[in-house]
């Protein structure tokens, strides 16, 4: 098996940590876990950056000597990050010797190569940002990082970023997968065509940071200093047979996945690939550029108070149920948002009616009570177990391919088809009947079906979940999973009947118990947001920025364009009763669609653009305000209901051409509406 490394940004330690950051980690460590799963050797690495003007001044500020400033400041991070059940196997600070003593090497490397000279810089320096940057990137900052910008001249000694432009092309286009999402990529490229200049890589107006060799007045531009963490923490770089873990999993040797965010997508793609590039190493195998974080619709800002430590959560709810929400509800690779209240609908929705129902029906109900708590062996197969396999060995296949291309969000989708297809099969078979009709041996076959889907269930979500699938497994009778080197333990096709009949199940407390709503409120008022607003149930959809969403009860009486065309469309509709008659109903044409393309729309957080195939000569582009919801790229080839009908309007400089379909409430959040077989683009909906 080909080795696996993954890794985070190291996080700036001039404040705490908080949910962005746990954002990130959390997404490395299942893909950790997973890779471990498949039987990959895998390395995870986190850490904190601790060097820079930015650190330095903050020190000064609160009459600290920087280094027990950083000291003070790093542990909270491993700390929290512990706390969420992530498990790297290296925590690196850039202080550390070890990590010094690399970067020194690095910038030998560079400069024995002729790509560091010595000059003088004249220009601006974000200190916000710890970044060079232009005239124009100047004017395009907000009025806060502005006024933390600097005009800078100083000696400095430079890179020739300028000389790996063309070098820089030629490695992007022989790997096409490098940056992810492709959106992101082609920003990076674009940016690259313009030309790049020289980049200043040493200070002189401050003392915090590594000293370049042979020259201490120097320190080193912070990006350089940190970005070399992923190979000093391998003890890289070094000579071949030197260091051992920079020869296993560093390219070529391994696929290296480095998880950032967006905002520093331009270090990460651009100058770390050019100065390994320069230095005669291979670059990472894929940059994965997360999006942003919001807080329950807010921007996280320190003038709101709202960036969200992760430890109050945890202890409130648990890692795994904080783990899990943050995988599930924002398509990763997209920004979404943290929403208190949407956390308690996915765990009493998904988890608790969905996952800890399933078990619960069987283990503690069926097995208990009918078999003693002992896994019955199965009789022959039906056409109902045999559809739950094929949907198993599907969900299973499909997770896996997701989770291969970083696509956690929807390997979560996949996995869940098959917990409602478990429960659905329950609802079918009726086991309680068979139990009290005494049917034992259909019932044994039906409850060893369910059990297995569990068993399946237990592996393909313990990356997303550690402690609440060990959980799970014991109350199925099984020990809580060990990886092993070499050895692929995901479920695929041909491994069904894992779960050996004769296994003694262990009933237990409710894996995900229900909090009542005192209990939510509760809650909420001690993460000190009981005042934001609640996912209202609702059905229908509108057009615009509200998404597909209804209006909430207190926008109702709002004169909004959504309302007044809302009001068109239902002046049939009878203020004494509700009821429509069958003729005006016949006027709403609703189609089956078809969705080929969609994109999200530039400057809205909520809108998606979408092309919809309804049978007609070209798709139709439709808006719909999900993308809280749904990522663009999950919508496609989806079939959806669509109101064809409507006349066409314009949000944010865009026509759409007619209403997608949805359905929301507290426990489930969004669903777009859908067919359970392939009906023909264009079908009128009767």
């Amino acid at each position: 098996m080909r080795p696996f490394y993954v890794t985070t940004p190291i996080y700036y330690v001039n404040d705490r940590p908080h949910i962005g950051h746990a954002y990130s980690t959390v997404a490395a460590d299942v893909l950790a876990r997973y890779a471990k799963l498949r039987g990959r050797p895998t390395r995870f690495l986190t850490g904190t950056d601790e060097h820079g003007q930015k650190i330095e001044e903050r020190a000064r500020e609160l009459g600290k000597d920087a280094k027990a400033f950083v000291d003070e400041m790093s542990p909270p991070f491993d700390e929290a990050f512990r706390k969420l059940g992530c498990a790297y196997d290296d925590f690196i600070r850039t202080t550390e010797p070890r990590h010094e003593e690399k970067v020194q090497a690095l910038w030998t490397l560079l400069a024995e190569k002729g790509d560091i000279y010595l000059g003088e810089y004249e220009g601006w320096y974000s200190v916000a940002d710890e970044a060079f940057i232009t005239e124009m990137e100047l004017k395009a900052l907000d009025e806060v990082t502005r006024s933390k910008v600097r005009k800078v001249r100083e000696p400095s000694y430079f890179f020739k970023l300028s000389a790996y432009t063309d070098k820089l092309l030629a490695f992007y286009e022989a790997n096409p997968t490098f940056v992810q999402p492709i959106g992101r990529f082609n920003e990076v490229k674009a940016f690259v065509r313009e030309g790049l200049r020289d980049l200043s890589v040493s200070r002189t107006s401050f003392t915090w940071g590594v000293p370049v060799p042979g020259d201490p007045k120097h320190v080193m531009y912070v990006w350089l200093d940190a970005l070399t963490n992923y190979v000093s923490a391998l003890g890289g770089p070094a000579a071949p047979g030197a260091a051992p873990l920079f020869d296993r999993f560093w390219p070529p040797s391994a696929d290296v996945v480095h998880v950032v965010g967006k905002d520093i997508l331009r270090f990460h793609a651009i100058y770390w690939p050019a100065f390994l590039l320069a230095a005669g190493l291979e670059p990472p195998t894929q940059i994965f550029a997360h999006g942003w974080l919001t807080i329950n619709g807010e921007k996280m800002s320190k003038r709101l108070g709202n960036f969200i430590p992760p430890g109050p959560l945890v202890d409130e709810l648990g890692a795994d149920v904080v783990r899990y929400y943050l995988m599930r509800e924002v398509g990763f690779g997209q920004d979404g948002d943290f929403a208190h209240r949407q956390v308690f609908a996915r765990y009493h929705g998904e988890l608790g009616n969905g996952l800890g129902n399933l078990l619960a029906r069987m283990v503690t109900g069926i097995v208990q009570k009918s078999f003693e708590g002992v896994v019955p062996a199965p009789a022959a197969l039906g056409y109902e177990e045999r559809e739950l396999i094929a949907i198993a060995e599907r969900a299973a296949a499909q997770a896996a391919s997701h989770l291969d291309v970083v696509a956690p969000h929807r390997a979560l989708d996949a996995i869940f088809e098959l917990v409602a297809a478990a429960n659905r099969y329950i609802d079918r078979t009726a086991p309680w009947a068979l139990a009290k009709q005494g049917e034992l041996e259909r019932l044994g076959t039906v409850a060893y079906t369910v059990l297995e889907s569990l068993r399946w269930l237990s592996v393909m979500l313990s990356p997303f979940m550690p402690e609440k699938t060990a959980a799970l497994r014991a109350q199925l009778g099984l020990s809580p999973l060990t990886p092993t080197e070499a050895l692929d333990a995901w479920p695929k096709a041909g491994d069904w009947g894992g779960l050996a009949a004769g296994t003694q199940t262990a009933p237990a407390a409710p894996l995900f118990p229900r909090f009542d709503p005192k209990d939510e409120e509760a809650i909420l008022e001690r993460l000190g947001a009981a005042g934001t607003k609640g996912a209202d149930a609702k059905t229908g959809a509108k057009q615009g920025e509200q998404g597909v969403e209804a209006p909430k009860a207190e926008k109702a009486t709002k004169k909004s364009d959504e309302a007044a065309s809302a009001a068109k469309q239902e002046k049939s509709v009878s203020e004494s009763s509700g009821t429509i008659v069958f003729d005006d109903f016949m006027k709403v044409e609703l189609r089956v669609g078809l969705i080929v393309e969609a994109e999200a729309v530039p400057k809205s957080d909520k809108l998606v653009r979408c092309q919809i195939d309804l049978g007609e000569e070209k798709p139709r582009q439709i808006l719909a305000g999900i993308r809280l919801h749904y990522a663009p790229e999950a919508l496609v080839g989806k079939r959806v209901i669509v109101v064809a009908n409507l006349p066409p309007r314009k949000m944010m400089g865009l026509e759409s051409q007619g209403m997608i379909l949805a359905a929301s409430d507290t426990e489930h959040g969004l669903s777009v509406l859908g067919l359970e077989k392939d009906i023909a683009p264009g079908t009128r909906v009767s």
